[in-house]
């Protein structure tokens, strides 16, 4: 089943240009990953969402995500509470429609 990943960034003032030069350059070849996208969603904030042939696969790239992430961690803003330079979410979708459908 297919799933979703999500994830919401905030780059420190200043850093947002390196924030997405180093995003782009990131290697992405993640076994089960179909479509990747960074959203500018405002000013100084971003969300990544990525769609999966299903969670399993997710989860397996998990280290390497990871790994992208210390690539550009000292770029980011931490949330507030307890969450962290990134604000994720992902699962398994529930519905889907394509256009025209």
């Amino acid at each position: 089943m297919t799933a979703y990943g999500v994830v919401r960034f905030r780059p420190k003032p200043g850093h947002e240009e390196e924030f997405e030069t180093t995003f782009r350059r990131l290697p992405r070849n993640f076994e089960g990953l179909r479509k990747f996208a960074l959203i500018k969603t405002g000013e100084g904030t971003y969300c990544s969402i990525s769609e999966w042939e299903s969670y399993d696969h997710m989860v397996a790239a998990r280290p390497k995500m990871a790994g992208n992430l210390d690539q550009f961690r000292h770029t980011l803003e931490k949330f507030e509470g307890d969450l962290g330079v990134t604000d994720a979410v992902s699962g398994e979708a529930i519905f889907e429609m394509t256009s025209g459908g």
